[in-house]
């Protein structure tokens, strides 16, 4: 559980955010400058608030009212900037050990040992962090503000300056940091689509205020919410179960509420959970379950709304069996179509177009 209810005045810019989420991962999103990183330095002690209250896993850190605010150092928090910042004149393995040296032995939760096998540091532990890639720099940040043995990591646009290989390969050390150390994250990003992989809770910051905050496919299935934030990325993320892969094609069966989805095969075993983000773009509509199609998945599906964006586009939105999704289509298609409320629909789905930022484990 994270609570966070502060207000801070800098300069022209007052931030007043309030949020209480119970998640393993809770997302920060929204558009530059619209409070984020003010947020997670309340949190680790670096901004400290005009007024307010900060509490982690039932821990006050900061509470105006009663005079509370813990020292930096001793938060526990570990904190994952946008540039690694890695002391240039050491080694990996002295870099990764710099914080550890400054926690006593009854705080020490997570060894060395673990982290360096979990983010796959061995190999690189004798060189110098200008010898490494992005994703290997962003890896050892990350390696040591874990063996700082932090009660919460803060990540705050750790992806952001790598290209799309090094990103998913970031993502997927640190959803497996999640499954095997357990550690609460406060990600902070301003790509739905990260923080549709990671979170389980999001929070959705604009101009200094939290608009919108609750579970991560509740908090992204609202048009309110995405519109605006990242119109190419936006659609459903949806709770899915590995059923079996399909080795001579390649392909993974998942099972959802409104029946299955056959998708590149991932790296999760039989009864995984998995959440998968199917983008608004990425879905198209039929009126009739359509035969003869290189689109593997057809999903049946009852129209719940139509939401009429600026321009050419709309997003109807679909109920399947419990589970939402979304298609954008045009307003030709949606006229010669005659889609309105309560109609059956056949949402189509190419396999193709979940790619790795569209899978994560649980």
């Amino acid at each position: 559980m994270i609570e966070v209810d502060v207000e801070k005045g800098r300069g022209a810019f007052e931030l007043a955010v309030r949020f209480a989420l119970d998640a393993p991962i809770v997302g920060l999103f929204g558009h530059s400058g619209a409070g984020k990183t003010s947020v997670v330095d309340a949190i680790a002690g670096i901004l400290t608030p005009d007024r307010g209250r900060i509490v982690v896993d039932g821990v006050p850190l900061y509470d105006s009212a009663r005079g509370v605010d813990v020292t930096i150092d001793r938060r526990r928090v570990g904190y994952v900037f946008q540039d690694p910042l890695l002391f240039p004149h050491l080694d990996v393995e002295a870099n990764l050990l710099y914080g550890l040296r400054r926690r006593a032995l009854v705080e020490r939760i997570v060894e060395p040992s673990r982290v360096i096998e979990l983010l796959g540091l061995r190999p690189m532990l004798r060189r110098r962090p200008m010898t490494l890639s992005g994703g290997e720099r962003q890896r050892v940040a990350i390696g040591r503000a874990l063996l700082a043995q932090p009660r919460i990591l803060l990540m705050d646009e750790p992806l952001s300056a790598l290209d799309l290989a090094r990103k998913n390969e970031v993502l997927d050390y640190i959803e497996r940091l999640h499954r095997e150390l357990r550690i609460p994250i406060v990600y902070v990003s301003h790509s739905i689509a990260e923080i549709a992989r990671l979170a389980d809770a999001a929070a959705l910051l604009d101009r200094g205020r939290c608009v919108a905050a609750g579970a991560t496919g509740e908090v992204l299935g609202r048009p309110e919410v995405t519109r605006g934030v990242d119109r190419y990325e936006d659609g459903a993320v949806i709770e899915t179960r590995v059923i079996a892969h399909d080795t001579a094609d390649s392909l993974t069966r998942l099972a959802f509420a409104g029946g299955e989805l056959l998708v590149p095969r991932i790296a999760a075993p039989a009864g995984a959970a998995v959440r998968t983000r199917i983008r608004a773009r990425d879905v198209a509509l039929s009126t009739a379950r359509p035969e003869g199609t290189s689109v593997l998945n057809i999903i049946a599906g009852e129209v719940t709304a139509i939401d009429r964006r600026d321009g050419a586009m709309v997003d109807v939105r679909l109920g399947c069996g419990g589970a939402a999704l979304v298609a954008r289509i045009t307003r030709r298609s949606l006229g010669e179509l005659g889609i309105r409320p309560g109609q059956r629909l056949y949402a189509l789905v190419k396999a193709v177009s979940f790619d790795d930022a569209a899978i994560g484990r649980q």
